[in-house]
């Protein structure tokens, strides 16, 4: 029997099974498609409500929940390749809110200067809110031979009234021995207590908490004697001396312990009633960290072996976005350094490069203020950036450092933010940045601002304190 090859039920069948085959796979890519663009939506969509779980709810669990989830939604798009910084335009520093170019120093410090303050008291560190505070300052003890008869070493308690015990900022002071006093001073801040800048066993081994770090001898939040002295390579404390500048040192954590929802043990609980939160523009940790600073420049203008005209201020890291806020605010600081500052400190947010608004906000929740979070993922839409911030230095010296391998901290972007505040310096007359590209690796660049990119990684080296000496020499020496 010949069968007719149209009617062949083999190739039916075979026909059949592929229109399965195919109607199949359709369906699958349909469902696959279908899928992505939910997921897509789900991501949005818990972007969104975490975010608000996290600006609103009261319960901790919530909070850490949505912070987690959050903090891993930024770091997953980080980058630190030059080929994705996005388009983006600064704004200028010398044009006011309405539109007019500020062509003197008296437009500057009038207008612009107080307009730029108040953006970034409102919408970044937070503004610090009117309170009345008792304040006073007790020599706890002074060494006229320490370190073998280099320095005069001071320890320095700042006292906030019989209600508030436990309240106290103690500063650790060097004094050079070999020069006339009054001497130049250079403050900053420490992470983990003045005892860890030197292992000089006259130090006072702060009993406050801290962060827990185990590897250099913190154990239950406090310090113990294995941390005297580890991070003494971040401040060549010898070297300071032998330029012929004291250096004063305070923990962070006497002002405000770096942990979120610490506050009631910070400075910032002298201005609220218990349990009572700082409103959405009100001081974060970082503004806490810098009003500190401050009260400890009210004790230095008492010191009669410190020259008042010629006190400094360092950071490094968060602090270094301490120091330049604190410096800011306070023309008291005749030089402000900032070291690998970073995020939130020199480096420009609308590059997004490392470290990012969103990143460091579900990070450290605490540093900023409420408002700050906002601008999480959305840096296009900041009426700011960081060079606004170093502008506010002007005319005073500025220093900013960067390392080649923390990229983190958007080494480019902190020289480009000091190149953006030049203009400003020029307004007084000075030599801004001297430099209009990034310079060589170690090789410092100064003018009014100086800055250098060395090699390495994140941290404060012998190499940044050479060079830190060497550009206080120009305005501190004759």
């Amino acid at each position: 029997m010949i069968m007719n090859e149209r009617y062949n039920p083999m190739s039916l069948s075979i026909k059949k099974l592929l229109f399965l085959i195919i109607a199949a796979l359709s369906w699958s890519n349909l469902i696959y498609a279908k899928s992505a663009a939910t997921w897509i939506h789900s991501d949005a969509d818990s972007l969104l409500y975490y975010e608000d779980i996290m600006a609103n709810t009261d319960r901790l669990e919530d909070y850490e929940k949505a912070r987690s989830w959050l903090n891993n939604y930024y770091r997953g798009i980080v980058t630190n390749d030059e080929a994705e910084v996005p388009d983006y335009e600064l704004v200028d520093p010398l044009i006011t809110a309405d539109g007019q170019i500020v062509k003197d120093r008296s437009a500057w410090v009038s207008i612009r200067r107080p307009e730029i303050i108040a953006m970034f008291e409102s919408y970044v560190y937070g503004k610090v809110p009117e309170f009345t505070y008792d304040i006073e300052f007790q020599t706890r003890s002074v060494d006229p031979d320490a370190l073998g008869g280099m320095a005069t070493r001071k320890q320095v308690s700042i006292l906030f009234g019989e209600d508030n015990p436990d309240l106290s900022i103690d500063l650790l002071i060097y004094l050079p021995n070999h020069v006339r006093k009054p001497v130049p001073a250079i403050p900053g801040l420490s992470f983990y207590g003045n005892h860890t800048i030197h292992d000089d066993e006259g130090i006072t081994i702060s009993q406050k908490w801290m962060r827990p770090n185990e590897s250099i001898g913190i154990r239950n939040n406090r310090a113990t004697e294995a941390t005297r002295g580890v991070y003494s390579e971040r401040w060549h404390v010898e070297k300071l001396l032998q330029r012929g500048y004291g250096l004063v040192t305070a923990y962070a954590g006497d002002i405000e312990p770096d942990e979120h929802n610490r506050i009631n043990e910070s400075v910032r609980s002298l201005a609220y009633e218990e349990n009572e939160e700082p409103a959405s523009d009100e001081w974060g940790t970082i503004a806490a960290w810098a009003w500190g600073l401050s009260r400890m420049m009210d004790y230095l203008e008492t010191d009669e072996d410190i020259d008042h005209d010629r006190i400094g201020l360092i950071g490094h890291s968060r602090l270094g976005k301490t120091a330049l806020w604190a410096g800011a605010l306070d023309e008291r600081f005749a030089i402000v350094i900032s070291n690998n500052s970073g995020s939130g400190g020199a480096a420009l947010s609308s590059r997004r490069f490392g470290e990012t608004i969103g990143v460091i906000n579900t990070s450290f929740p605490h540093w900023f203020c409420k408002n700050y979070s906002r601008y999480n993922n959305k840096e296009h839409m900041l009426p700011f950036d960081q060079h606004m911030l170093l502008s506010l230095i002007a005319p005073r010296p500025l220093y900013v450092t960067s390392a080649e391998e923390d990229l983190w901290a958007d080494p480019r972007g902190e020289f480009l933010s000091a190149r953006e505040a030049s203009p400003v310096y020029e307004l007084y007359g000075l030599e801004g940045l001297p430099v209009t590209s990034l310079p060589a690796i170690n090789h410092p660049v100064m003018g009014t601002i100086g800055y250098h990119i060395r090699d390495g990684r994140h941290g404060v080296t012998l190499f940044d304190w050479e060079n830190y000496l060497d550009f206080a020499d120009r305005f501190f020496k004759d």
